[in-house]
Protein backbone atom coordinates (compact mmCIF):
# COMPACT_ATOMS: atom_id res chain seq x y z
CA UNK A 1 0.00 0.00 0.00
CA UNK A 2 0.98 3.33 -0.87
CA UNK A 3 1.89 5.29 2.36
CA UNK A 4 0.70 8.92 1.88
CA UNK A 5 2.23 12.41 3.68
CA UNK A 6 -0.28 13.39 5.77
CA UNK A 7 1.86 16.12 7.53
CA UNK A 8 -0.36 19.43 7.73
CA UNK A 9 -4.29 19.11 6.99
CA UNK A 10 -5.62 22.72 6.41
CA UNK A 11 -9.21 23.51 7.14
CA UNK A 12 -10.83 25.62 4.78
CA UNK A 13 -14.57 27.18 4.91
CA UNK A 14 -16.45 25.87 2.00
CA UNK A 15 -18.17 29.29 2.14
CA UNK A 16 -15.36 31.36 1.01
CA UNK A 17 -15.06 30.81 -2.27
CA UNK A 18 -11.55 33.35 -2.21
CA UNK A 19 -10.16 30.44 0.23
CA UNK A 20 -11.39 27.66 -2.21
CA UNK A 21 -8.91 29.28 -4.86
CA UNK A 22 -6.29 30.26 -2.76
CA UNK A 23 -6.46 26.18 -1.63
CA UNK A 24 -5.34 25.23 -4.35
CA UNK A 25 -1.92 26.65 -4.22
CA UNK A 26 -0.92 26.17 -0.50
CA UNK A 27 1.87 23.53 0.48
CA UNK A 28 -0.31 21.51 2.66
CA UNK A 29 -0.34 17.41 2.23
CA UNK A 30 -4.18 18.38 2.50
CA UNK A 31 -6.93 20.24 2.88
CA UNK A 32 -10.56 19.77 4.96
CA UNK A 33 -12.99 21.72 3.28
CA UNK A 34 -15.49 22.61 5.78
CA UNK A 35 -19.24 22.45 5.54
CA UNK A 36 -19.53 22.33 9.41
CA UNK A 37 -18.57 24.84 12.23
CA UNK A 38 -17.35 27.57 9.71
CA UNK A 39 -20.03 27.66 8.11
CA UNK A 40 -23.54 29.51 9.29
CA UNK A 41 -26.44 27.89 8.95
CA UNK A 42 -28.00 30.27 6.33
CA UNK A 43 -25.10 29.75 3.84
CA UNK A 44 -24.77 25.53 4.05
CA UNK A 45 -26.45 25.12 0.57
CA UNK A 46 -24.11 27.85 -1.08
CA UNK A 47 -21.35 26.32 0.34
CA UNK A 48 -22.25 22.35 -0.31
CA UNK A 49 -22.71 23.63 -4.46
CA UNK A 50 -19.22 26.05 -4.35
CA UNK A 51 -17.33 22.47 -2.35
CA UNK A 52 -19.11 21.06 -5.56
CA UNK A 53 -18.40 23.09 -8.18
CA UNK A 54 -14.41 23.17 -6.88
CA UNK A 55 -14.39 19.63 -6.86
CA UNK A 56 -15.23 19.25 -9.96
CA UNK A 57 -13.10 21.81 -11.28
CA UNK A 58 -9.85 19.82 -9.97
CA UNK A 59 -6.79 21.52 -9.43
CA UNK A 60 -5.44 20.54 -6.47
CA UNK A 61 -2.76 18.62 -7.73
CA UNK A 62 -1.48 16.07 -4.75
CA UNK A 63 -2.98 17.53 -2.50
CA UNK A 64 -6.01 15.24 -0.42
CA UNK A 65 -9.23 17.10 -0.50
CA UNK A 66 -11.49 16.16 2.40
CA UNK A 67 -14.93 17.46 2.92
CA UNK A 68 -16.68 17.71 6.30
CA UNK A 69 -19.86 17.21 6.65
CA UNK A 70 -22.97 18.29 8.99
CA UNK A 71 -23.64 15.99 11.76
CA UNK A 72 -25.66 12.62 11.62
CA UNK A 73 -27.72 14.29 13.84
CA UNK A 74 -28.41 17.14 11.95
CA UNK A 75 -30.55 18.45 8.88
CA UNK A 76 -27.80 18.77 6.34
CA UNK A 77 -25.91 15.53 6.51
CA UNK A 78 -28.08 13.71 3.81
CA UNK A 79 -27.72 16.71 1.09
CA UNK A 80 -24.26 17.67 1.97
CA UNK A 81 -23.26 13.64 1.39
CA UNK A 82 -25.33 13.34 -1.61
CA UNK A 83 -24.18 16.35 -3.71
CA UNK A 84 -20.07 16.39 -2.13
CA UNK A 85 -19.74 13.01 -2.62
CA UNK A 86 -21.01 12.39 -6.32
CA UNK A 87 -17.89 15.13 -6.34
CA UNK A 88 -15.30 12.33 -5.36
CA UNK A 89 -13.61 13.79 -2.15
CA UNK A 90 -10.43 11.92 -1.33
CA UNK A 91 -12.37 11.33 1.81
CA UNK A 92 -15.84 12.41 3.47
CA UNK A 93 -15.09 13.66 6.84
CA UNK A 94 -18.10 12.84 9.88
CA UNK A 95 -17.89 14.98 12.94
CA UNK A 96 -18.54 13.76 16.20
CA UNK A 97 -18.62 10.48 15.86
CA UNK A 98 -19.46 8.57 19.33
CA UNK A 99 -20.36 4.95 18.43
CA UNK A 100 -19.38 2.27 15.36
CA UNK A 101 -23.13 2.33 14.48
CA UNK A 102 -22.99 6.06 12.85
CA UNK A 103 -20.31 4.26 10.62
CA UNK A 104 -22.77 1.69 10.10
CA UNK A 105 -25.97 4.35 9.08
CA UNK A 106 -23.75 6.42 7.04
CA UNK A 107 -22.46 3.34 5.16
CA UNK A 108 -25.45 2.21 4.32
CA UNK A 109 -26.24 5.63 2.78
CA UNK A 110 -22.85 5.47 0.72
CA UNK A 111 -23.50 1.86 -0.41
CA UNK A 112 -27.47 3.13 -1.33
CA UNK A 113 -25.51 6.42 -3.52
CA UNK A 114 -23.23 4.27 -5.60
CA UNK A 115 -20.70 6.46 -4.23
CA UNK A 116 -17.11 5.80 -6.04
CA UNK A 117 -15.06 3.37 -4.11
CA UNK A 118 -12.13 5.97 -4.01
CA UNK A 119 -14.01 7.94 -1.20
CA UNK A 120 -12.92 7.43 2.03
CA UNK A 121 -14.15 7.99 5.45
CA UNK A 122 -12.59 9.67 8.45
CA UNK A 123 -14.12 10.21 11.59
CA UNK A 124 -14.08 13.07 14.14
CA UNK A 125 -13.03 11.94 17.51
CA UNK A 126 -14.18 14.89 19.93
CA UNK A 127 -16.82 13.79 22.40
CA UNK A 128 -16.37 11.62 25.44
CA UNK A 129 -18.06 8.56 24.33
CA UNK A 130 -15.88 8.70 21.74
CA UNK A 131 -13.33 8.19 23.73
CA UNK A 132 -14.64 5.35 25.69
CA UNK A 133 -15.71 4.01 22.48
CA UNK A 134 -13.20 4.65 20.50
CA UNK A 135 -11.88 0.60 20.20
CA UNK A 136 -15.06 -0.36 18.69
CA UNK A 137 -15.39 2.82 17.04
CA UNK A 138 -11.76 2.00 15.12
CA UNK A 139 -13.04 -1.65 14.68
CA UNK A 140 -15.25 -0.61 12.03
CA UNK A 141 -12.66 -0.03 9.89
CA UNK A 142 -12.63 -3.82 9.72
CA UNK A 143 -16.11 -3.88 7.79
CA UNK A 144 -14.89 -2.62 4.60
CA UNK A 145 -18.42 -0.79 3.68
CA UNK A 146 -17.57 1.83 6.35
CA UNK A 147 -14.85 2.80 4.22
CA UNK A 148 -13.26 4.29 7.46
CA UNK A 149 -9.47 5.40 6.84
CA UNK A 150 -8.83 7.88 9.85
CA UNK A 151 -9.62 9.58 12.80
CA UNK A 152 -9.36 13.58 13.63
CA UNK A 153 -8.93 14.77 17.13
CA UNK A 154 -11.55 17.63 17.93
CA UNK A 155 -9.65 18.61 20.50
CA UNK A 156 -11.83 21.73 21.33
CA UNK A 157 -15.01 19.96 21.21
CA UNK A 158 -12.87 17.40 23.45
CA UNK A 159 -11.86 20.23 25.87
CA UNK A 160 -16.09 21.92 25.90
CA UNK A 161 -17.15 18.49 26.68
CA UNK A 162 -15.13 17.55 29.26
CA UNK A 163 -14.14 20.53 30.84
CA UNK A 164 -10.21 19.76 30.40
CA UNK A 165 -8.02 22.65 30.21
CA UNK A 166 -5.96 23.22 26.88
CA UNK A 167 -3.13 23.75 28.55
CA UNK A 168 1.05 23.83 27.47
CA UNK A 169 1.81 20.32 26.84
CA UNK A 170 -1.76 18.86 27.11
CA UNK A 171 -1.39 17.00 30.03
CA UNK A 172 -5.34 16.64 30.65
CA UNK A 173 -5.50 15.13 27.25
CA UNK A 174 -3.05 13.05 26.90
CA UNK A 175 -4.88 10.14 28.02
CA UNK A 176 -6.92 10.50 25.04
CA UNK A 177 -5.21 10.85 22.68
CA UNK A 178 -2.78 8.27 23.10
CA UNK A 179 -5.80 6.29 23.54
CA UNK A 180 -6.76 7.20 19.59
CA UNK A 181 -3.80 6.79 18.48
CA UNK A 182 -3.86 3.40 19.61
CA UNK A 183 -7.15 2.51 18.74
CA UNK A 184 -6.62 3.76 14.78
CA UNK A 185 -2.81 1.86 15.04
CA UNK A 186 -4.81 -1.26 16.18
CA UNK A 187 -6.91 -1.20 13.52
CA UNK A 188 -4.99 0.39 10.54
CA UNK A 189 -6.11 3.48 9.68
CA UNK A 190 -4.51 6.95 10.50
CA UNK A 191 -4.84 9.83 12.81
CA UNK A 192 -4.38 13.54 12.65
CA UNK A 193 -3.98 15.43 15.36
CA UNK A 194 -6.34 18.29 16.42
CA UNK A 195 -5.74 22.28 16.08
CA UNK A 196 -3.54 24.69 17.85
CA UNK A 197 -5.49 28.11 18.67
CA UNK A 198 -3.17 30.88 19.71
CA UNK A 199 -2.08 32.37 15.43
CA UNK A 200 0.09 34.24 17.83
CA UNK A 201 2.59 31.75 19.30
CA UNK A 202 4.71 30.35 16.89
CA UNK A 203 6.54 28.50 19.39
CA UNK A 204 4.10 27.02 21.12
CA UNK A 205 3.08 25.63 17.94
CA UNK A 206 6.15 24.20 17.17
CA UNK A 207 6.46 22.64 20.46
CA UNK A 208 2.61 21.18 19.75
CA UNK A 209 3.19 19.48 16.62
CA UNK A 210 6.62 18.15 17.91
CA UNK A 211 4.73 16.74 20.24
CA UNK A 212 2.45 15.24 18.37
CA UNK A 213 4.95 13.55 16.22
CA UNK A 214 6.31 12.06 19.18
CA UNK A 215 3.35 10.67 20.28
CA UNK A 216 2.74 9.46 17.52
CA UNK A 217 0.65 10.94 14.95
CA UNK A 218 0.61 10.94 11.37
CA UNK A 219 0.13 14.68 11.02
CA UNK A 220 -1.92 17.82 12.48
CA UNK A 221 -4.89 19.81 11.29
CA UNK A 222 -4.43 23.60 11.38
CA UNK A 223 -6.56 26.78 10.80
CA UNK A 224 -4.28 28.95 9.32
CA UNK A 225 -1.70 28.87 5.60
CA UNK A 226 0.90 30.36 8.25
CA UNK A 227 1.19 26.82 10.29
CA UNK A 228 2.30 25.05 7.53
CA UNK A 229 5.60 25.12 7.45
CA UNK A 230 6.12 24.84 10.79
CA UNK A 231 3.81 21.53 10.84
CA UNK A 232 5.17 19.91 7.68
CA UNK A 233 9.03 20.57 9.05
CA UNK A 234 7.98 18.79 12.61
CA UNK A 235 6.37 15.87 10.75
CA UNK A 236 9.07 15.03 8.19
CA UNK A 237 11.94 12.82 8.95
CA UNK A 238 14.93 14.89 9.06
CA UNK A 239 17.79 14.12 6.81
CA UNK A 240 19.92 12.22 9.33
CA UNK A 241 16.92 10.14 10.72
CA UNK A 242 16.55 9.21 6.55
CA UNK A 243 20.35 8.06 6.68
CA UNK A 244 20.69 5.80 9.45
CA UNK A 245 17.19 4.24 8.05
CA UNK A 246 18.66 3.59 4.99
CA UNK A 247 21.61 2.15 6.56
CA UNK A 248 19.03 -0.27 8.61
CA UNK A 249 17.58 -1.34 5.64
CA UNK A 250 20.48 -2.00 3.94
CA UNK A 251 22.01 -4.02 6.42
CA UNK A 252 18.90 -6.13 6.96
CA UNK A 253 19.13 -6.78 3.15
CA UNK A 254 22.28 -8.21 2.54
CA UNK A 255 22.50 -11.96 1.91
CA UNK A 256 24.00 -12.93 5.29
CA UNK A 257 21.47 -11.58 7.39
CA UNK A 258 18.18 -12.48 4.99
CA UNK A 259 17.28 -14.80 8.30
CA UNK A 260 18.48 -12.80 10.93
CA UNK A 261 16.43 -10.99 13.34
CA UNK A 262 19.36 -9.23 15.20
CA UNK A 263 21.83 -7.26 13.72
CA UNK A 264 25.11 -4.91 15.02
CA UNK A 265 25.51 -1.28 13.44
CA UNK A 266 28.31 0.85 14.33
CA UNK A 267 28.36 -0.96 17.53
CA UNK A 268 24.42 -1.17 18.33
CA UNK A 269 22.33 -4.31 18.65
CA UNK A 270 19.68 -3.80 16.25
CA UNK A 271 16.08 -5.76 15.86
CA UNK A 272 14.34 -6.45 12.52
CA UNK A 273 11.29 -4.43 13.78
CA UNK A 274 13.69 -1.56 13.59
CA UNK A 275 13.92 -2.76 10.13
CA UNK A 276 10.18 -2.38 9.39
CA UNK A 277 10.23 1.13 10.94
CA UNK A 278 13.10 2.22 8.73
CA UNK A 279 11.12 0.83 5.72
CA UNK A 280 8.42 3.30 6.94
CA UNK A 281 10.46 6.25 7.46
CA UNK A 282 11.94 5.97 3.92
CA UNK A 283 8.79 5.85 2.02
CA UNK A 284 7.79 8.78 4.01
CA UNK A 285 10.66 10.74 3.07
CA UNK A 286 10.61 9.19 -0.51
CA UNK A 287 6.86 10.35 -1.03
CA UNK A 288 7.18 14.05 0.58
CA UNK A 289 10.43 14.28 -1.88
CA UNK A 290 8.58 13.41 -5.05
CA UNK A 291 6.35 16.55 -3.36
CA UNK A 292 8.93 18.91 -2.90
CA UNK A 293 12.10 18.87 -5.11
CA UNK A 294 14.06 21.00 -2.52
CA UNK A 295 13.55 17.85 -0.54
CA UNK A 296 14.06 15.72 -2.41
CA UNK A 297 18.02 17.48 -3.25
CA UNK A 298 18.51 17.55 0.56
CA UNK A 299 17.60 13.88 0.95
CA UNK A 300 19.82 12.06 -1.79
Amino acid sequence: MTVRPRRSVLYMPGSNARALEKARELPADGLILDLEDAVAPEAKAQAREAIAKALRNGGFGDREVIVRINGLDTRWWVDDLTIVAAARPDAVLVPKVSDPGQLQDLAARIVDMGTDPHVRVWAMMETPLAMLNVGEIAAAALDSETRLSGFVMGTNDLAKDTRARIVPGRAPMLPWLMTCVAAARAFGIDILDGVYNDLGNAEGFADECRQARDLGFDGKTLIHPRQIEACNDAFSPAPEEVEAARKIIAVFDQPENQGKGVVQIDGRMVERLHADMARRTVEIADAIAKREPAAQRQLA
